[in-house]
């Protein structure tokens, strides 16, 4: 009896060992909080591409590299205690998707590692000293270019060549939103055409930015990209679509909802080059040294299926 029952405790050893060798792996595996201003659902392809581009470089989620997600549905009064908790958490690096989510990571931790995903305008709002040298503990990828901004108001105004007034819809509380509404004011005048500029800090103000447009006889409209009116694209293409306005928007996922057309950076690569900063990072890079980058890569999508009027 003595011998069978230390066979089973031999037997139980072995088992036990390589269980936690791999839970001692597993402990000692990195952390990343994963914080976006935007839904999980729209979300979901960036998170996607950002995935492959970490398995590209040798990382598996769940076996040596563990994700906390936390998103706010374009509630930006959430993203404070959101990244508070992820910092509580002692996460390794935040990944941060969206400017509101970035400045919200940033006035949560000093220390901790921030890679932002898409920010337009990152040295205008204070998050890097610069594109070069951002200087602190964040880094990443812009989607912003000036040329970009322009070039929507412009593409609107070749497919409808006949429109003098041109609506804006954009988020006051997003600070990227005021940049580029100083950059499409620019462009204006040489276009021909009078911008009317409409808030919407909140899903309640969609509506009423469209019943303005329709008092002041706007022609077209221009959306701005932001994680709020992103997580509302389906209401405002219907609206657009119910009051006949052509309308260019930043991002594909605004065609794909059934709106006219978008240009801007492609997003998905974005998220997934972000993987290479973790990388970095993660084997002893400082963030202060890590250029941001801006984007290379800009899709012009126009919806068939759309007439411009």
């Amino acid at each position: 009896m003595r011998l069978i029952g230390l066979a089973v405790i031999l037997t139980l050893s072995l088992l036990a060992a390589p269980l936690g060798s791999e839970a001692q792996r597993a402990a000692n595996s990195p952390r990343l909080g994963f914080l976006s201003s935007s839904s999980s659902e729209r979300d979901k392809p960036r998170l996607t591409a950002f995935l492959k581009g970490l398995r590209e470089l040798g990382y598996s989620e769940g076996r040596n590299i563990f994700i906390e997600q936390r998103y706010a549905g374009g509630r930006f009064e959430m993203l404070p205690e959101l990244a508070a908790e992820l910092v509580r958490l002692k996460v390794d690096i935040l990944v941060v998707s969206g400017a509101p989510a970035s400045n919200a990571a940033r006035n949560a931790t000093s220390i901790i590692p921030i890679v932002m995903t898409d920010v337009s305008d990152p040295v205008g709002i204070g998050l890097v000293a610069s594109l070069p040298r951002p200087g602190g503990n964040v880094t990443g990828l812009s989607d912003f270019n000036a040329g970009v901004v322009a070039k929507r108001l412009e593409l609107l105004k070749e497919l409808v060549p006949s429109v003098l007034r041109v609506g804006i819809l954009l988020n006051p509380a997003n600070p990227s939103n005021p940049l580029q509404m100083k950059l499409t004011q620019a462009a204006a005048p040489a276009l021909g055409v009078t911008l009317l500029p409409l808030e919407a800090k909140g899903p309640e103000d969609i509506d009423r930015a469209f019943t303005a447009m329709r008092e002041e006889r706007t022609g077209a409209l221009l959306v701005f990209g932001d994680p709020m009116l992103g997580s509302n694209n389906r209401r405002i293409v219907e609206l657009a679509a119910k009051a006949r306005l052509p309308a260019t928007y930043s991002r594909r996922e605004m065609a794909d909802a059934g709106g006219l057309m978008s240009y801007g950076a492609n997003f998905t690569d974005l998220s997934r080059r972000a993987a290479t900063y973790v990388d970095k990072i993660l084997k002893g890079a400082k963030p202060a040294e890590l250029p941001v980058e801006q984007p290379t890569r800009f899709e012009l999508v126009i919806n068939l299926n759309k007439s411009p009027t």
